[in-house]
């Protein structure tokens, strides 16, 4: 049985007693399985992030199936679960909190799942200011520092804008040494078994690729950048 037919039981099962799929945070032992419950968290805030700038389009549902890439056969249970999440009438909020309880002595599990809600938001090529301000909310409600924000922020905010200072997370006098030690650090944090490790299921290994190509992307920008650096005015 897969995650998805899981979710779509248990979401039946709720729905069924007249229940808001908050109630699924509440229940003693429900959800059983991190994995599920990092699911359950990006379906409910997911479907809330794809609709905080007023419409869910095609692109941000596309994005959503590609992180988790949902087979075929369970299409339809993903399909119905992700409906009832943008349905709820539950604020986003309260997911959020109750999403920040259940990894509270997991930081790195957090900031999988907002990294994740980025994925969500820029998958249209768009990046509303509604959109930033969900964001910017789940993180403080999350407890992530400013600086992760941003960092996060720049890795998932389209290729003009990326700044590869930001996207490592390093300062701007930083040296090449630095800079390399930094990106070695990153790859070996965010490659998809290390991300497996903390909780996330198999299925957020797209999640997880999409990460280190833009750490990638950023190193490859700033090691140019340092080793051969451009010219002062004065010179």
């Amino acid at each position: 049985m897969s995650i998805w037919t899981r979710l779509a039981e248990i979401v039946s099962a709720v729905v069924a007693k007249g229940e808001g799929l908050i109630a699924l945070f509440d229940r003693r032992g429900a959800p059983p399985e991190k994995s599920v419950a990092f699911t359950i968290a990006i379906v409910c805030l997911g479907a809330k992030m794809a609709k905080s700038d007023g419409q869910v389009n095609v692109a941000e549902v596309r994005a959503f199936r590609q992180v988790f890439q949902i087979a075929p056969e369970d299409e339809a249970a993903a399909a119905r679960v992700f409906n009832l999440a943008r349905q709820d009438v539950a604020g986003f909020d309260a997911y959020a909190e109750r999403i920040a309880r259940m990894f509270r002595r997991q930081p790195r599990m957090l900031e999988d799942i907002l990294d994740g809600l980025f994925y969500v938001a820029v998958a249209d090529g768009g990046y509303a200011d509604e959109e930033r301000a969900f964001l910017g909310r789940v993180a403080e409600i999350f407890g992530i520092p400013a600086a992760v924000f941003a960092c996060i922020e720049a890795r998932r905010t389209g290729d003009a804008s990326r700044d590869p200072w930001q996207v490592l997370g390093l300062p701007r006098d930083a040296d090449l040494a630095e800079a390399r030690t930094r990106w070695r650090k990153l790859v070996r944090e965010n490659h998809p078994d290390r991300l497996v490790a903390r909780g996330l299921p198999r299925e957020s290994v797209t999640l997880a690729n999409a990460r280190l190509a833009a750490i990638n992307a950023a190193w490859e920008e700033l090691s140019a950048r340092l080793a051969h650096p451009a010219p002062s005015a004065a010179e």
